[in-house]
This record gives C-alpha cells, sequence and structure tokens, in this order.
C-alpha cells in the first residue's frame, strides 16, 4: 500500500439495515493519490460501503477517519450517529460522490449545476467559481454545453457534467458509484476517458464499478466484496492474473462473459 498520508481510512466497519447486516467488519484505506476500486457482485456491500465512507449512511460500528481524523460519534449500535454537524459538512465537502443516475438539477443549465455548490456551500466567489467551472467542463470534454439544460445532454455527456461538479468542489477525493453502469457502450467509453485521465493526475479516488477493465486499467489496489466481507484485495495484477480464492474465480468468470 502507498506510503502517503490516508485520505479515507475504515477500520472494522458494520452496516445493517433491522437484521440485515450488508457490511461485516470492512477495512478500507485510500492515501492520497491512490485509486481504489471495489468489485463484487449486486448485493455484496460496495454501495453500501462508498456511502459510509462519505456518511451519507450511518454504520453501527468501526471507525472512519478523514484525513487521519476520527468522526466523532454518539450513541450505538442502531442508534449510532454523528455527533458534530460541523466535522460532517466539513468532511463531505471534501469528499464529492458521482453517482450512477447523474442527479444533476433540471432547472438548472449544465453550467448553473457546476457552480451551485462551491457558491451556495463554500460561499466562494461567483465569477471565481465560474471560470474555474468552465475549466472542469472543457476537461471532461463538454465546455460547448455549459448554457445547456441537462434534458438536451446524452447520458454520457450528463455523467461528465456530474464529474465536472464535483471536481468543481477541488475535493480531496472523489467517490464513484457504478459512474457507467445507466449509459450504453458508446457513452460508456466517454465516462471512462475522463475517469483514466483523472487517474493519470494522481487524484484519490474510491470506484465502485461492474467494469472490470475499467478496475483492471485505472487502480493501485482493487478490493473484492462478498457477502459483506472482503473476500480478496491487492494489485490489479495479482486479483485480475491470479485470484486465490475460489469465489473471486467464480465472480470473474461470471463477468467476463
Amino acid at each position: 500500500m502507498s506510503d502517503a498520508p490516508p485520505v479515507i481510512e475504515i477500520r472494522a466497519l458494520h452496516k445493517a439495515y433491522g437484521q440485515l447486516e450488508v457490511l461485516k467488519g470492512v477495512d478500507l484505506r485510500a492515501c492520497q493519490g491512490q485509486v481504489i476500486s471495489l468489485i463484487g457482485s449486486s448485493g455484496s456491500g460496495k454501495s453500501t460501503l462508498l456511502r459510509c465512507a462519505n456518511l451519507l449512511e450511518d454504520s453501527q460500528q468501526g471507525d472512519i477517519l478523514f484525513c487521519e481524523e476520527p468522526v466523532k460519534w454518539k450513541g450505538s449500535a442502531h442508534d449510532r450517529r454523528p455527533a458534530d454537524a460541523g466535522q460532517i459538512t466539513r468532511i463531505r465537502t471534501n469528499l464529492s460522490m458521482v453517482f450512477q443516475s447523474f442527479n444533476l438539477w433540471s432547472h438548472m443549465t449544465i453550467l448553473q449545476n457546476v457552480m451551485e455548490a462551491p457558491v451556495q456551500v463554500l460561499r466562494r466567489d461567483p465569477a471565481e467559481v465560474e471560470e474555474k467551472a468552465r475549466m472542469y467542463l472543457d476537461k471532461v470534454g463538454i465546455g460547448d454545453k455549459a448554457d445547456a439544460w441537462p434534458a438536451q445532454l446524452s447520458g454520457g455527456q450528463q455523467q461528465r457534467a456530474a464529474i465536472a461538479r464535483a471536481l468543481a468542489m477541488e475535493p480531496k477525493a472523489l467517490l464513484f458509484d457504478e459512474p457507467t453502469s445507466a449509459l450504453d457502450p458508446e457513452l460508456e467509453q466517454e465516462v471512462i476517458r475522463v475517469i483514466k485521465a483523472l487517474a493519470a493526475e494522481g487524484r484519490t479516488m474510491i470506484i465502485v464499478t461492474h467494469d472490470m477493465a475499467l478496475a483492471r486499467d485505472v487502480s493501485d489496489h482493487v478490493i473484492f466484496l462478498h457477502k459483506g466481507l472482503i473476500e480478496e484485495e491487492g494489485a490489479p495484477s495479482d486479483l485480475f492474473g491470479h485470484p486465490k480464492s475460489t469465489r473471486l474465480r467464480g465472480f470473474l468468470s461470471a463477468t467476463s462473459h
């Protein structure tokens, strides 16, 4: 693993919905400049782990640290909640999430979508934010769509707008939850090119993906989750080239068809 300081560290995390235990003691460490991919079948806990990392979901047990600062909790088990609202806001503004379903505001232009959070949440100067927003739209290849409405864009363009919106917060880490699964294969490649470019820049990213080629090509470290536990993890060359566990071999065999 990297010698750089961890941006996100999760230790022995447990998450349940009622009686259903989704995460059963998971560890994850994403260091500065590192790309971590989470793979596994549907229901393995990948997206739940990502949402817990971003504090969109409350976990019942375990530690979450952001830049080595532990999240403060009150209560325990199903009553456990973050104790410091200011801390949560500060952490969330430094962890930008890109969702499967784009989540763009339909009543705003693409430029307005990208500018909204830096202006409203971070209270940055609108003129400065606009300049950076246009730069990020250029970066993801849709600078010419700044004044368009989300409904006028293809799915691939909308997802790239969502990535530009995430970048505009200038976060310490980017979290991607199945960023290409709602897209046709051709549009998927547009988004993959952007994610690969971000990885090449040395951005810290955690990616939940069903795309094994993406996980293999951009990751420094891959985690295979099975039924809420880490079944196997390591460098992409090891996991994809020499899987040790029977479950991982079966999963890779099923996803290669």
